[in-house]
């Protein structure tokens, strides 16, 4: 790569041109003006990024040494919680306030509903993303597990068709009850000054509550219901094959499934230099512009994918109603730690990620604040920050951003803040992360992954930890889990922001899903995790069943739930006494994960992707889940519960089993027999410099070893 000085930057010549050429283009913005900004900002910052990563070092290592002297004793968490405020790691907490963020779009500030995190560098799946606003519910419980089995090959099954139906009529009479009737009974469908009747063999009905109807499309080809601020669009006379019999000719249930979208810059992506940074940036771009476009070949046919068009009804007051076929977009910046070559500051330093995505996905968002009919109504950009470390780091992204403003030309406050709840010196100072930014904040979430990996890096020195499923039912995830709902609700988000919750890993899996994630909107979440637009459609019914602003209501009523006490409760292995089969089935269980997920991520480039587990089912996995494996088997290793002959025997034994879970992709590069290649290398580094890595993160290593290997192709 070549780079170019500008302004005292050295910077790579595809980013240069990029931005100067494509995406400054239409802005108002001058060139020389947008990099000498830029430049200010990366020398003025740039020094204080570092030395918010030296206050983490520093903290960490004393905490390393007070469990150091404090191990094998019984552990008194007063004393604990003590040492953790004289450091600074817990901060006093501040008199209770308000959240004040205006110009919230209502995807972000009143409806709750499911939210996809994608991989921005991947064109085609971005616009998947971008789309799934609208689902098919036949389409979704058809082509699933939902139902209880999976399809069939071989064609279309009729009587698999019919049992969609049912279900989706079952799930119609709990979202848009009819008065007198069931759904399945109905036989035509009719809205006359403005209500809706309903024709069964028994005579008419009409809806248990009218003013769930919203509008009807042209001749009325549809219907548009209304359920908890999601929208249900009822299809007619359609060419879907499950629809052709319907006795009210119904042919379609399309759902509004994922609300709001976040368009990954960090952990599903492998973004390690100029041109990786381009390619993301671009697609971004493409969004944000509305002419994101890529060429698919599906079914035989190829075809140009776009965005999707609004969709229009005529309203039941004779008013137009036009509703968004696009989910709204979040874009998650990189946390304060990375670094990237793309640019190179007068000193030598390459700049803070975070920084440079943070000048440029806003700059580029500013082609969306330019037009009608965009990403967002209110004139807002919304940026996911994630991995900040308490207060102080989230102030430090506040004032980032506000130097951006300034140096676009836009008013402070334009950006909205998501802070990621996901690394523990967050968690126990959650309120005051919130009141640093708190005319920002947009989002709030928890992640598992993420937090135990911290959980684990934190108190690596404390002793073993207990195996990854069982720290999943301690006191402290527990308690994390309702501080962040309780805390964020405290601080008036509802109405203003997004409460979070974490991924369904199980793409496969929608059954188990549809049982299990009905969880996330009944704690309170108005957003939650899915793998899928296919998840998104299904994820929306729990928010036909659950009111989440009436469940917020209730929580906020009940008081606060979960203690800190419980928070900072260390998950460690008490009085554990595995046998060496469960200590074999754990290892080897990390190290195929870890392997599975590595391999593609240093030979490919592929940050995020669904990976065959241990047992062959795909589990989405990104850094998140690659930190907490390779941290558990660094801590297991560092206490001496496994040994390295152990270990290493289990990293190759697994290697041969990735290899042939991934021996039908013709550009997979085998880690057996040699047991020498980029990826496995990197693997082993994650686990056997698990501990000194910092926060346990596996960026350093993974971005190192994927710039060796693509130095090797060149």
């Amino acid at each position: 790569m070549t780079h170019t000085e500008t302004f005292g930057l050295q910077i790579d010549d595809r980013l240069l041109a990029f931005i100067n050429d494509r995406a400054i283009v239409g802005t108002g913005v001058d060139k020389d003006a947008f990099w000498s900004a830029f430049s200010e900002i990366v020398h003025d910052l740039g020094p204080k990024n570092r030395d918010l990563l030296q206050v983490r070092a520093d903290m960490q290592a004393r905490i390393d040494a007070w469990h150091i002297e404090h191990r094998g004793g019984d552990h008194d968490p007063v004393a604990y919680e003590a040492f953790l405020r004289e450091i600074g790691y817990i901060v006093p907490e501040g008199a209770p306030f308000a959240i004040d963020t205006d110009n919230v779009d209502p995807e972000i500030a009143t409806i709750a509903g499911p939210q996809l995190v994608v991989p921005i560098m991947n064109a085609r799946f971005a616009l998947n993303a971008a789309n799934a606003r609208w689902g098919s519910l036949y389409d979704a419980y058809y082509g699933t597990d939902a139902l209880g089995d999976l399809p069939a090959g071989g064609g279309y099954d009729a009587e698999r068709g019919a049992r969609v139906v049912a279900a989706a009529k079952a799930h119609l009479d709990v979202a848009v009850p009819l008065d007198g009737a069931k759904w399945a009974d109905v036989t035509g469908i009719d809205v006359t000054d403005d209500v809706a009747t309903f024709t069964t063999a028994d005579g008419i009905a009409t809806l248990a509550d009218e003013g769930q109807l919203v509008g009807f499309g042209a001749e009325q080809c549809s219907f548009l219901f209304v359920k908890n601020g999601l929208h249900i669009e009822v299809r007619i006379d359609g060419d879907h094959p499950i629809g052709a019999t319907d006795p009210a000719s119904i042919c379609d249930v399309q759902v509004e499934a994922a609300v709001s979208t976040i368009m990954d810059c960090e952990d599903s992506v492998a973004a390690v230099d100029g041109e990786d940074k381009v390619l993301a940036y671009s697609n971004w771009l493409g969004l944000m512009q509305g002419d994101l476009s890529e060429t698919v070949t599906k079914g035989g046919k190829t075809f140009d994918r776009v965005l999707a068009a609004d969709r229009v009804f005529h309203g039941v007051n004779g008013d137009t109603v036009t509703l968004k076929g696009r989910s709204l977009m979040l874009v998650r910046n990189v946390g304060h730690l990375m670094t990237n070559p793309a640019v190179i500051d007068r000193d030598g330093h390459e700049v803070g990620e975070g920084i440079m995505d943070a000048m440029m996905t806003t700059l580029i968002a500013m082609h969306d604040l330019a037009r009608d009919g965009g990403n967002s109504t209110t004139g807002s950009i919304y940026v996911v920050k994630p991995k900040m470390h308490g207060p102080t780091e989230v102030a430090f992204a506040d004032e980032i951003f506000t130097r951006v403003e300034a140096a676009l030309g836009l008013p402070q406050n334009t950006v909205k803040l998501g802070i990621m709840d996901e690394e523990r010196r967050t968690s126990v100072n959650l309120a005051e992360c919130i009141r640093a930014a708190k005319s920002r904040v947009a989002f709030i979430n928890t992640g598992f992954l993420d937090r135990t990996g911290d959980e684990i890096h934190t108190s690596m020195e404390a002793g073993p930890f207990l195996r990854k499923g069982d720290m999943k039912t301690m006191p402290w995830i527990l308690s994390y889990e309702d501080r962040n709902v309780d805390i964020g609700l405290a601080c008036g988000l509802k109405g203003r922001a997004q409460i979070g919750k974490g991924m369904w890993a199980m793409p496969d899996l929608m059954g188990d899903m549809m049982t299990a994630k009905i969880g996330h909107p009944n704690a309170g979440a108005s957003c939650a995790w899915v793998p899928s637009p296919t998840a998104a459609t299904l994820h929306a019914m729990h928010y036909h069943m659950v009111d989440v602003s009436a469940r917020q209501d209730e929580i906020a009523a009940g008081g606060a739930r979960g203690t800190l006490d419980d928070l900072l409760d260390i998950p460690l292995a008490r009085g554990q006494n595995w046998s060496e089969a469960e200590i074999t089935a754990e290892v080897e269980n990390n190290a195929q994960g870890i392997l599975g997920y590595v391999v593609r991520w240093v030979d490919q480039g592929i940050g995020c992707s669904k990976v065959p587990d241990i047992n062959d089912v795909g589990l989405m996995e990104d850094r998140a889940t690659c930190r907490i494996s390779s941290q558990a088997l660094a801590n297991w290793l560092h206490h001496g519960v496994v040994s390295t002959d152990m270990v290493h025997a289990a990293l190759k034994k697994m290697a041969v089993v990735v290899d042939g879970q991934n021996a039908q992709d013709p550009a997979y590069v085998p880690m057996a027999p040699d047991y020498n290649s980029v990826a496995f290398q990197a693997a082993c580094d994650l686990v056997y410099k698990g501990t000194s890595q910092p926060s346990g993160y596996t960026e350093p290593v993974l971005h190192a070893r994927r710039l060796a290997f693509k130095s090797d192709l060149n």
